[in-house]
């Protein structure tokens, strides 16, 4: 019989928000790894815990357990970009190891600023290196605005799952012409820099969407607020703007920086299989 620990940060109680129509949201997700021989040395990272405070969202609670196996460490902090970030060092696991995930927010109408802009939002990384397809998207018709090359990527792609991976460009995805939300938000990301937008990847959740979801904020100074930023999301898959349906969990410059799921383990000849279930819902 597998082994439950349970890994928890308390964080300091927030201050009321003043919300005369305030909603909670609450996230159950389970991520099951399984492997076709025992592996040892296993060491995981997971970005699936949603920030303190962002956009509409208020955390108000978080926990994270691990199934199947005993960590012998785990360690909880943020990373650059302000992302809840956890390790779990697994000694061994037999056969699966699974993660569970219980989050609790509140939405509120404050919005959401980031004191601190990354320079490189403005810069190209290897996944949103832009060519002269995506040069057309961010110029064409003589319109540079947010809603137009939002509008003209998402006509640019079409939905389609299997094509692309992890490692897709957004050229090549323009180029095959099909992708997922993260290649939609690359190809957005690459078009907004080109034209002097600071801008930067999303990953989360959406409710009504089974699997997780990507989308891009918009980076503007903050006219009430000098020194400060106002992040503007837009979802280039759907063709619209984010609203309080959107959860974020983890932004960065493109996918790597945000990735939800990584590690390495040893075991000469294990294979792995990973299957992820979720429940996003307003209660």
């Amino acid at each position: 019989m597998g082994t439950r620990t349970v890994v928890v940060i308390r964080l300091p109680a927030m201050k009321s928000l003043d919300d005369p129509t305030p909603r909670t949201l609450v996230l159950d997700q389970r991520i099951r790894y399984r492997y076709s021989a025992p592996v040892t040395n296993l060491r995981q990272r997971l970005r699936v815990v949603p920030p303190s405070a962002h956009g509409p969202h208020r955390r108000r609670r978080w926990r994270l357990s691990v199934e199947g196996a005993q960590p012998s460490r785990t360690r909880a902090f943020l990373d650059r970009f302000g992302n809840v970030t956890v390790d779990v060092t697994l000694p061994r696991v037999e056969d699966e190891v699974t993660f569970v995930l219980d989050v609790e927010a509140r939405t509120d109408r404050s919005g959401h600023r980031a004191t601190i802009v990354e320079p490189e939002y403005l810069r190209p990384t290897r996944l949103t290196e832009p060519d002269d397809a995506i040069r057309e998207l961010a110029w064409a018709d003589g319109r540079s605005n947010t809603q137009s090359i939002c509008d003209r990527v998402h006509r640019a792609l079409v939905y389609e799952w299997g094509v692309t991976g992890v490692r897709t460009t957004a050229s090549e995805a323009v180029a095959g012409g099909r992708g997922v939300c993260q290649d939609f938000a690359h190809v957005m990301l690459a078009a907004c820099r080109l034209v002097g937008k600071p801008a930067r990847y999303v990953s989360g959740h959406l409710i009504g969407e089974g699997g997780s979801h990507a989308w891009v904020e918009i980076l503007l100074p903050d006219p009430q607020c000098p020194g400060s930023w106002i992040a503007k999301g837009w979802d280039p898959t759907h063709n619209r703007r984010t609203n309080s349906s959107y959860l974020a969990v983890a932004v960065g410059r493109d996918y790597a920086d945000a990735a939800p799921l990584s590690g390495t383990y040893d075991g000469e000849g294990a294979s792995n299989t990973l299957a992820v279930n979720k429940r996003l819902e307003l209660v």
